[in-house]
């Protein structure tokens, strides 16, 4: 970027940002394409002197930041509330969302949204509830609360569970400080976590967190967890196993009882993330297989929100050994009144717990969303959900294992989601090309280059809200394009070429970024 006269940002060719528009044959005066509207950096458009507010003048005063206060003007440009709501509107058009198509997001359920849900969560009761009310008018919201919890134990075969984690690696936390609590209360100082190839990348992350040494247990090349490993690694100084099931090889582990027993024979605690349960949800459930502590997302498995950083939740059930070390608070019914169990009366349930995870209980409008999905889905419906999501994985992976190379297709049928790799591309072609040109088709890319046991990985989760038809186009688009890749086609490594932007340099933008612009043009 360079800068204006005005001392503001303006776009060059230092970006590498090419407009479509603006170049070629095809080019317009103004950049527009009839309806696809050409917007400008917010520091092009407005002027330092302009305002869509009128603010009064700031009153002197003593300042009391102790000489840190700025002392010249901050240079943000300004806009009219026309010009602000039209560049705002334009950019969002920019946006690829779940409600204008295909979301083949692995390892992250992207599914349709029912907007009973929403009408649900914004009911005032709900949508204006406050975390300091009195708890006899939140009667309703704990009921919803306590419902759910039934719910998901029920689901998942486990007799205790938190609601008060706020996503999955939150969850992750949640159940390693539970085992951390129980090995501590038999005073057993135990440093390490074993951690499978096959886990998703928070695993590790939380196990180092809370302060163990990780250790990786490789996977069979069936993409499996290789329990021989596992169970030769098994010691005195082994916490637990923090383990994704199904994994992110999108493969279920048959062998998740033996390992629950070895490890639980060793003394240790079996985690198992959640994140995938979408797969499993009424079809089998961890309790069964020895799990103590699992998270669920919410927002994955019960279709809330949670695209572009949206709100999440991610309750974790424990097994009977930990309950008592599960963290505070949690809603519990006590005749006909629901109850809020804190710190000051917990010694009949939890009475060795942790510690609180967040300063509240958790997120309220999440709850009603997943409450509403499981009622209106009853038992039947979410068996036929995780059924419907296999299935649809499942075509994906064999419309698609003739023309790229799936290295797990031979370990049979997958869960939620189908993995491929860039083995017998042109050379130069990379899973990063394939992405580019699924733009140019109209579809958000899939997830690339994870997990890492795969080299140039593409993990696709259809879901089961996605029809034939729609992942129809999807298959059809994907082969052509893999075309494109296995024979050179040069084109692709410039796409996507129909999108409001072209392709980024990368490499360059990772070596010069430029971070904050000053007066003197110069980039800090």
């Amino acid at each position: 970027m360079s800068m204006n006269n005005q001392g503001r940002p303006t776009r060059s060719e230092d970006v590498r940002i090419q407009d479509i528009g603006t170049k070629g044959a095809n080019a317009t005066f103004t950049g527009n394409r009839a309806l696809i509207l050409e917007e400008k950096l917010i520091f092009e458009s407005g002027s330092i002197d302009r305002t869509g507010v009128d603010l009064p003048d700031i009153p002197d005063a003593k300042s009391r930041l102790g000489g840190l206060e700025r002392s010249e003007t901050i240079g943000l440009p300004g806009l009219s509330e026309s010009e602000t709501v039209r560049h705002y509107t334009r950019l969002s058009r920019f946006n690829y969302g779940i409600d204008l198509g295909f979301f083949p997001l692995g390892s992250c359920t992207m599914k349709h949204n029912p907007r009973l849900n929403e009408k649900m969560a914004r009911l005032p009761g709900f949508a204006d509830i406050h975390p300091l009310q009195p708890q006899e008018s939140v009667q309703g919201a704990y009921q919803v609360i306590d419902e759910l919890a039934t719910w998901l134990k029920t689901l998942t075969g486990m007799p205790a569970i938190a609601m008060s984690p706020k996503a999955g690696a939150h969850g992750e936390l949640c159940g390693i400080l539970a085992i951390r609590s129980a090995l501590e209360a038999r005073g057993d100082a135990r440093e390490v976590i074993l951690v499978p190839e096959s886990a998703h990348g928070t695993n590790p992350a939380t196990a180092a967190f809370a302060g163990y040494k990780v250790e990786d247990i490789p996977a069979t090349k069936e993409g499996r967890v290789d329990l021989d490993a596992l169970v030769a690694r098994l010691g005195p100084d082994v916490a637990g196993v923090m383990i994704t099931n199904p994994n992110t090889c999108g493969l279920f582990e048959r062998d998740m009882k033996k390992i629950s027993d070895a490890v639980h024979d060793a003394g240790g605690f079996v985690y198992c993330d959640g994140a995938n349960f979408n797969a499993i949800v009424g079809k089998v459930r961890p309790g069964d297989l020895g799990i103590d502590a699992m998270h669920i997302n919410l927002h994955k498995t019960f279709s809330t929100p949670h695209g572009g950083g949206g709100p999440g939740s991610g309750p974790v059930v424990f097994s009977a050994a930990l309950e008592p070390f599960a963290p505070l608070p949690f809603v519990e019914k006590q005749g006909d009144t629901y109850k809020l169990v804190e710190e000051e009366n917990a010694e009949e349930h939890h009475a060795q717990s942790f510690g609180r995870m967040v300063a509240f209980h958790g997120q309220m409008g999440m709850f009603t969303r997943a409450l509403t999905y499981m009622l209106s889905h009853g038992g039947d419906g979410l068996k036929q959900v995780s059924e419907d999501a296999v299935l649809n994985a499942n075509y994906i992976l064999r419309s698609l294992e003739d023309v790229l190379d799936a290295p797990f297709a031979p370990s049979g049928y997958c869960m939620h989601e189908a993995l491929f790799s860039d083995k017998g591309f042109a050379e130069g072609f990379t899973t990063l090309d394939i992405a580019k040109g699924l733009i140019d088709e109209g579809f958000h890319p899939m997830t690339m280059y994870f997990p890492l046991v795969v080299h140039g990985a593409m993990l696709i989760e259809p879901t089961e809200t996605e029809s034939k038809e729609a992942i129809d186009e999807f298959v059809g688009a994907l082969r052509h394009i893999v075309a494109a890749a296995k024979s050179g086609d040069a084109k692709l490594k410039a796409a996507p070429h129909h999108a409001p932007r072209r392709r980024l340099d990368e490499t360059l933008a990772a070596r010069k970024p430029v971070l904050v612009y000053k007066e003197t043009q110069d980039a800090v």
